[in-house]
């Protein structure tokens, strides 16, 4: 799934801080790629919001990876650290030199309890800026309501090694997003 963007003048002007909607996109249980392109310069920040589930035939879970502009995954030019509970344990690590942004076990897979999702937050900081490494935010997880240690919420935050402005945003999972996955992209009016 591909989808062009234009200034969403219909959003408001908003305010000091305010969210404005962008553009929206629902999975379609045939492909595992969900893009933003021609994301205008016009806000501060951006926000995306997701809720997903792979179609994939597994009893686990999967990561979503997430590239800016034309990133294919070789660059080695990114960076984060992560921190994550699963009810019994706390665990913390970093990666470095990785090529693409990664939210970890995230994903159910097809196979698990019917009807449960990932859900987060990502925050991309200062993404039009010419001038700036890029900085990423993200709180997300999901429970699979099994009572196990598969159930997980994370923290992490991340690097881009690139003063690039961020234009197109593309997210992938395994096999492909179900018809019920929504990633929902916000732009941050600054003050």
């Amino acid at each position: 799934m591909h989808l062009l963007l234009a200034n969403n003048s219909a959003a408001g002007a908003g305010g000091a801080g305010a969210f404005e909607a962008i553009a929206s996109a629902t999975g379609t249980g045939a492909s595992n790629t969900i893009t933003f392109s021609s994301i205008p310069a016009d806000y501060q920040h951006l926000q995306i919001r997701f809720i997903v589930r792979s179609a994939a035939s597994s009893t686990s879970t999967t990561g979503m990876n997430f590239y800016p502009n034309a990133e294919t995954g070789s660059s080695s030019t990114f960076d984060r650290h992560y921190l994550y509970g699963d009810g019994s344990n706390v665990t913390a690590s970093y990666s470095i030199n990785q090529g693409e942004f990664y939210a970890y076990n995230v994903v159910p897979r097809d196979l698990m309890l019917s009807n449960t999702y990932g859900v987060g937050i990502i925050d991309i900081h200062d993404y039009a800026s010419t001038t700036k490494n890029k900085t990423v935010k993200m709180f997300y997880g999901f429970d699979d309501n099994s009572g196990t240690t598969a159930s997980r919420v994370y923290l992490e935050s991340g690097l881009w090694r690139s003063t690039d402005a961020i234009t197109d945003l593309r997210f992938t999972v395994s096999t492909a997003f179900t018809t019920g996955s929504v990633i929902s992209l916000y732009g941050v009016k600054g003050a």
